[in-house]
């Protein structure tokens, strides 16, 4: 009936009690049959071992690879269409589970854990980071979306299989499977959780990983809806003339009025290559 996939990079201090909780949680709710993958990717602390133990199903890639592509290896490998993601370090709460499940049979594609609470704020420098990346989100899937990469939700396994070519190996999974959903007409509903304090350290990288994920979110945008972004940096050149322009007649610059033409000839250019992508998405798609 269900199939709760947990990633794993050295996770040796959390992983047992997490197989151990989200079984728990499962026969209590009658959510039967189910099956638990972990899929270590390149533990070297005995995270495979350890929940092997504890009786999940245990994937193993020989060396560190990436969140991503450990949720898509145990996507894969799963049993039953409905899947559930979740982390290792006991950061979230299992527990909530079947109320996800719940809503996902009502009709919907996604159910996503909103994260709350103190631990999720976690930082200064997370907090104006992931501000950043909402509004990137959200302005590219034109609808408003509580926690952009929340590491639990429920989904079906084949629908999400036919997106994996244009999701993320790495951190950006999540992000990028919000994306592709929400700009393919998907249904996803979030219900809001309290995040706890994880047992280890993030394995995020904070500066490396918000590019990389910045990165998904253009490409994702540019090949579901190319116009969209074309369209934001027309509008950021015709500010560039609008400043400029304002800024020749106030101190009278000449070269000012020159920038301020050639921004507006960019901003027809730039909508005009939109146009184009917008033209050739439609050709890729009737093939």
């Amino acid at each position: 009936m269900i199939s709760v996939v947990v990633p794993a990079f050295d996770e040796k201090d959390s992983i047992a009690d997490t197989v151990n909780r989200a079984r728990q949680v499962l026969t209590a709710a009658g959510l039967q049959p189910y099956e638990i993958i972990v899929v270590d990717d390149g533990s070297t602390d005995g995270t495979g071992d350890c929940a092997r133990a504890s009786g999940a199903t245990v994937l193993t890639h020989p060396h560190n690879i990436g969140y991503g592509r450990s949720l898509k290896d145990g996507i894969a490998a799963a049993s039953y269409d409905t899947i559930c993601i979740t982390d290792a370090d006991g950061s979230y709460p299992l527990e909530r589970i079947p109320e996800l499940v719940e809503d996902y049979r009502r009709g919907f594609d996604m159910v996503v854990g909103a994260r709350t609470g103190k631990y999720y704020r976690e930082s200064i420098i997370k907090t104006p980071l992931r501000w950043i990346l909402k509004q990137v989100v959200q302005y590219t899937a034109n609808r408003k979306i509580p926690d952009v990469n929340s590491g639990l939700r429920v989904f079906s396994r084949a629908l999400s299989m036919k997106y994996f070519a244009h999701l993320s190996d790495t951190f950006s999974f999540t992000t990028s499977l919000t994306l592709t959903y929400m700009m393919n007409g998907k249904f996803v509903k979030y219900r809001e959780i309290e995040y706890h304090e994880r047992v280890a350290t993030s394995k995020v990288r904070l500066f490396r990983d918000s590019i990389r994920t910045i990165q998904y979110v253009l490409e994702a945008a540019t090949y579901y809806n190319p116009m969209k972004i074309f369209v934001f940096f027309s509008l950021i050149c015709l500010a560039i003339a609008v400043v400029s322009f304002v800024g020749g007649m106030l101190w009278r610059l000449t070269s000012a009025f020159f920038l301020g033409v050639g921004a507006i000839l960019l901003a027809v250019l730039v909508s005009a290559m939109g146009l184009l992508a917008v033209l050739l998405k439609q050709i890729m798609n009737r093939e």
